[in-house]
């Protein structure tokens, strides 16, 4: 089924960010797809087409480099409005990271950086009820491990969503938008312990910063996750069954 959907990433990165391809790369892997069926757009250019939203079966949102949902700019209200648009469509979609904090701020939450809820490497988290109750988060069982990189965490979600998940850092991990297929995750399930690494040794900022570790010792806070990175063939298999 995945050779028929019709992918696009929505991405937030510089022209020369090594990782652009990499998220590709990365999202086509646990999709069991290859990264040319994924389409592109670059939300630092403007406003996502109404013909992109009518044409596209599933989209994708994930990291963002060197930007944060806590800034302000022209670019990012003109994001902000292109989700809401995603939002109303209701096409099914899957944010991670800073979509995952972008979602939440477009529709009403709110979203601070803060260091001490910061976390870079793999982490354990908790389901809540309703995330055991879910039928792409609830066979991951009560506790599960994520791949991590963030210093911007949201504080309030927004309306008519359901908490899926928590860390002991951050209360809010996951969640989906009530009555639509969105799904979000503060963590990676589109990262293995692979991917993590190239992607931070890529912002060796984050690991002293966050972690107040050298670059050389990072590996220490890495495991591999291979039950997260099937939640997105979960959330497939949910919203296109046949």
């Amino acid at each position: 089924m995945s050779d028929r959907i019709r992918y696009l990433l929505l991405q937030v990165r510089n022209s020369d960010d090594p990782m652009r391809q990499h998220e590709v790369q990365s999202f086509a892997r646990v999709l069991e797809t290859t990264p040319e069926r994924i389409g592109v757009f670059d939300m630092l250019s403007g406003p996502l087409p109404i013909p992109e939203v009518a044409r596209t079966d599933l989209f994708l949102l994930g990291g963002s480099g060197h930007y944060s949902v806590t800034d302000d700019g022209q670019w990012l209200e003109i994001a902000l409005d292109s989700l809401r648009d995603l939002h109303d469509s209701g096409k099914p979609t899957f944010a991670s990271c800073w979509g995952f904090q972008a979602m939440a701020r477009a529709m009403g939450g709110r979203v601070e950086k803060d260091l001490s809820h910061a976390e870079v490497g793999t982490h354990w988290l908790k389901l809540t009820a309703a995330g055991l109750a879910d039928p792409v988060f609830g066979p991951l069982g009560e506790t599960f491990q994520g791949q991590m990189g963030h210093e911007d965490h949201v504080v309030e979600l927004p309306p008519n969503v359901t908490l899926l998940a928590s860390s002991d850092r951050v209360k809010n991990q996951a969640y989906h938008f009530n009555n639509r297929d969105i799904y979000c995750t503060q963590f990676h399930p589109e990262l293995n312990y692979e991917d993590l690494l190239l992607r931070v040794q890529n912002y060796p900022e984050y690991i002293r910063r966050i972690a107040g570790l050298p670059p050389e010792r990072f590996p220490e806070l890495l495991a591999n996750t291979p039950e997260t990175e099937l939640l997105l063939k979960r959330f497939i298999r949910m919203v296109f069954p046949d």
